[in-house]
């Protein structure tokens, strides 16, 4: 098995999230308030998903927990680096598509990761560079970072938001303070939404931020399925979870995946696992993912 090195594999990490239940016990997707919605702690002795990707993808703002927690994982699951960096990949390519064929100028980018290369603002840059985007998330590591390299094209922008996804409503004043909602926008929500329970209504999340944007704006995202491996196996991988990781997932099976499309049509080849997204090349290999993806075209 070969373990993440060296500093070229880029990554869009797992994205941060704050503490699995807001602090009164519920979602407001009509609003949102940041006093709702509990930071979780820098606590370097367990896991962070951010710094789990990071690490994963060969990065090197990761601790001891972090390592321990993607090398108990890779015993049990070895396509874990494979899916990792084919989610990446995804995000380039659907970015590429939505800056060129799509004409998307503007992009809300929620669950940042830890910026290396190949961020948004820099693949929708390249084809347009007049592009706004505006990236969220919550963990102090991530937005020291992206503060420090996430730079606009002086024909674009970027900002940055310090915001929790299901405090939507925070997320969207402040993003309307760079993009026009008047006009298309796309929304990407790439290896996020598992890091919401069923207990806070991601699929009302996602509707309050579609709701926010016209026809024609666009919603990209990754989520972790269960299809892929055996009951024992998911079994393993859920209890190391538990033990090493700040944050717990919820896989959600293709059909439950597809729901958060509602409203859109689904681009080509729609529903399908991160490496079958327009991919740049034939794949070979024996090595899956155990992610799917899509990009829907708001109606």
């Amino acid at each position: 098995m070969t373990r993440p090195t060296g500093s070229a594999a880029t990554q869009k990490g797992m994205a941060m999230t704050s503490d699995q239940a807001p602090s009164d016990g519920g979602h407001s997707p009509d609003g949102g308030d940041a006093s709702r919605v509990r930071p979780l702690p820098f606590d370097t002795s367990r896991a962070h998903q951010a710094r789990f990707y990071d690490y994963l993808l060969g990065g090197k703002d990761n601790y001891e927990a972090d390592r321990a927690a993607v090398e108990a994982q890779l015993k049990i699951f070895p396509d874990l680096i494979f899916t990792a960096r084919a989610n990446r990949a995804f995000l380039g390519r659907a970015v590429r598509y939505l800056a060129g064929e799509a004409g998307i100028r503007q992009f809300l980018d929620i669950g940042t990761g830890i910026p290396t290369a190949g961020n948004t603002h820099e693949v929708a840059q390249a084809v347009a560079p007049e592009s706004r985007v505006v990236y969220v998330d919550y963990d102090p590591i991530v937005l020291a970072h992206a503060r420090a390299l996430l730079t606009s094209s002086d024909a674009g922008a970027t900002e940055y938001v310090d915001a929790d996804l299901r405090d939507t409503g925070n997320i969207l004043a402040q993003a309307g303070e760079l993009l026009d909602f008047s006009k298309p926008v796309a929304v990407t929500l790439l290896s996020i939404l598992h890091a919401i329970p069923d207990s806070d209504d991601p699929y009302a999340i996602v509707a309050t931020l579609l709701d926010a944007v016209p026809s024609g704006s666009y919603l990209a995202i990754s989520h972790a399925g269960p299809e892929f491996v055996s009951a024992q196996t998911r079994e393993a991988l859920e209890d190391t979870v538990r033990r090493t990781s700040l944050q717990q997932y919820t896989v959600r099976t293709r059909e439950q995946v597809a729901r958060f499309f509602d409203g859109t049509d689904l681009v080509p080849p729609g529903l399908v696992l991160v490496e079958d997204w327009r991919p740049d090349l034939a794949t070979s290999g024996t090595a899956k993912s155990s992610m799917w993806c899509a990009v829907g075209r708001k109606r």
